[in-house]
């Protein structure tokens, strides 16, 4: 079977990351990274430009995987990881590590300076940091780095016989340790925070630096002050422009997404603070496991039995059950303490960000491929006693808070999936707030005269969230539209609100049947019901800030954004507006009596 490129690149996200495709054998055709992975994509299955070679390894792809990043930066040194590991037959192979520029600091001299290297050398005395993407990102980093800490950069020859400053003295790019211009201690406590900068521990620099800045302040030392405010500013820079390497961290970090039909695990290797690939795992919950449940059990099963190496901590979404028991059980096996946390902080919490959104990703791909769509649509039609799949449905939702705002949505899957070119969004207007079956009314009518003037594509099904009232609301505008040949579904949640216990009525209030929780039909009913949801909650979110923000002057005919300047300016906001008597008003230059009272009643009714 082909791959089914226009339903994959629906689910891709528009995040950086990097992407392997893979052969109908499971082998690694090819390695890439991408600042937005969609676009990226989607270039390889453009019908035209492609060169030949291209076109023979995109002939060969039976399936892709993406891992996203936090940044480009990140995929470009996840991607050289990759490739050095598979060796894709697309990709160049480089023979050295060129590519993988470092920075040194030495910890034999007395005035350490900070150098580019080209190649890492093992048993040197001293640090690395890196790898870089380039030479250019190293250079950029040195330079800010001498420019914020004002650390030399000269051959230790050089340094050795100075005997007096040198320019970068003059430009303020070195303290001339040289010539005693700075004491030992001084340089030093440079070095240290040059490198807890390289180190990732930039903040916590800045926050010395602020605390220094202060007292400068106080003792009226101005021009140190104001030399340590501007290294707090050059270190905000800093921070992103840091090496993906930190030369700390070693962990494994295991996330879980679910939805309904299916879970995702995502595994995230983190050695020496460089992220070194994602694998995705989709187990199968046939005993209905807690979040936590099923990835303790997945977490158990990928260590114990295997030689597999443990890291001295595991990071995990959910705080698992039997969390001490694991924790003993690794620690026996390594041999020394492994531990599992799951309340993160730091770097860490990215790390534990970035695995649940690959979860999520990949559980996204999985559950939009089309062979699963095919199978949720079949099996909907089994249930409805259809003699083919629908092709397809509709879905609406209302969302207000406490009658505020209320908002209608409607969302439209096909055969391939959402539809999200032909989702709508209706605004209710003259009802009683919080009355969802008015709001319900208004929006379908809205719709479906559209639709029988021929205005919108006709589904075969609608579905509405709210079960038996929302139904024969839906039942009642089909009869006064004169609407036929639409297949009506209501979705009741069930007594515990919870996914998989929902009932489903078919055309009328008295035909319910409760779906089994496996069944890929009730997860199509899952998804479409969700996501008009999510449609609707975003649209009145955005519909109520929007009120929230637009002052009540506007819409008043007659005052302008010049005449509403200056009733605000006059009064001293909208309140002194509002209490403002229409004598008060025609004070107001450009505003007359006939203005003023329409002014007034347009506030007070």
């Amino acid at each position: 079977m082909a791959f089914d490129a226009r339903s994959f690149l629906k689910t891709v996200s528009e995040s950086p990351g990097v992407y392997r495709m893979l052969d109908d054998g499971g082998n690694v055709l090819y390695v890439g990274k991408a600042k937005r992975l969609k676009a990226r994509l989607a270039s390889y299955f453009r019908t035209t430009g492609l060169n030949i070679k291209t076109r023979a390894l995109v002939a060969r792809i039976d399936d892709i995987q993406v891992t996203i990043t936090r940044s480009e930066i990140e995929a470009l040194i996840l991607e050289q990881t990759l490739i050095k590991s598979f060796r894709p037959p697309y990709n160049i192979l480089m023979r050295d590590d060129k590519s993988y520029p470092y920075i040194f600091v030495s910890q034999r001299h007395d005035y350490p300076a900070l150098e580019f290297k080209r190649v890492r050398q093992r048993g040197t005395d001293g640090r690395y940091f890196g790898p870089y993407p380039s030479s250019v990102a190293v250079r950029e980093s040195l330079s800010l780095m001498q420019k914020v800490f004002r650390i030399r950069n000269c051959e230790d020859s050089v340094f050795a016989n100075r005997t007096r400053p040198c320019l970068q003295y003059q430009i303020g790019r070195c303290t001339a340790p040289c010539v005693d211009y700075i004491s030992r201690e001084d340089y030093r406590r440079d070095v240290e925070h040059a490198v807890m900068c390289l180190s990732g521990k930039s903040e916590q620099v800045t926050i010395r630096l602020s605390e220094q800045m202060d007292a400068a302040s106080k003792a009226l030392e101005f021009e140190k002050a104001a030399y340590l405010r501007d290294q707090i500013s050059d270190l905000r820079t800093l921070q992103s422009q840091q090496s993906v390497e930190m030369d700390q961290g070693h962990a494994d970090i295991m996330a879980l997404a679910e939805q309904p039909g299916g879970a995702s695990i995502s595994v995230l290797a983190v050695r020496q603070g460089r992220m070194l690939g994602a694998r995705h795992y989709t187990p199968k919950n046939e005993l209905g496991l807690t979040g936590s449940d099923l990835l303790g059990s997945f977490v158990s099963q990928y260590y114990l039995g295997h030689d597999r190496d443990l890291p001295p901590e595991i990071i995990v979404s959910h705080a698992l059950t039997d969390q001490d028991v694991l924790e003993s059980a690794f620690s026996e096996q390594a041999a020394r303490r492994v531990r599992i946390a799951h309340q993160v902080r730091g770097h860490r919490a990215q790390w534990q960000s970035l695995a649940v959104t690959n979860a999520e990703q990949h559980l996204k791909t999985q559950l939009s491929g089309q062979d699963q769509m095919d199978k949720r649509f079949a099996n909907l039609a089994d249930i409805l006693g259809l003699e083919a799949p629908a092709c397809r449905l509709e879905c609406f939702d209302i969302s207000h808070s406490q009658g505020e705002a209320t908002v209608a949505s409607c969302v439209v899957f096909e055969a391939g999936g959402p539809v999200k070119s032909d989702y709508r969004r209706f605004n209710i207007e003259g009802i009683t707030g919080g009355d969802d079956y008015a709001a319900m009314k208004q929006a379908l009518t809205r719709r479906y005269k559209r639709i029988q003037n021929e205005e919108a594509k006709r589904p075969d099904i609608l579905i509405v969230d709210g079960g038996k009232g929302q139904l024969s609301m839906a039942r009642e505008v089909f009869e006064e539209l004169g609407v036929t040949n639409i297949i009506l579904l209501g979705v009741a949640k069930g007594t515990t609100r919870k996914p998989g216990l929902e009932t489903l009525y078919i055309e009328t209030s008295t035909n319910s049947v409760t779906l089994d929780s496996t069944l890929p039909a009730l997860h199509l009913i899952q998804h479409i019901r969700d996501e008009a949801h999510r449609f609707a909650i975003t649209g009145h979110r955005q519909r109520r800030d929007k009120q929230r923000r637009t002052s009540s002057l506007e819409g008043i005919q007659g005052v302008g954004p010049k005449r509403r300047r200056e009733l605000l300016r006059f009064f001293g906001g909208l309140q002194g507006v509002s209490q403002a008597t229409r004598e008060e008003l025609t004070r107001v230059p450009g505003i007359n009596a006939q203005l003023a009272e329409q002014i007034y009643l347009a506030l007070h009714g």
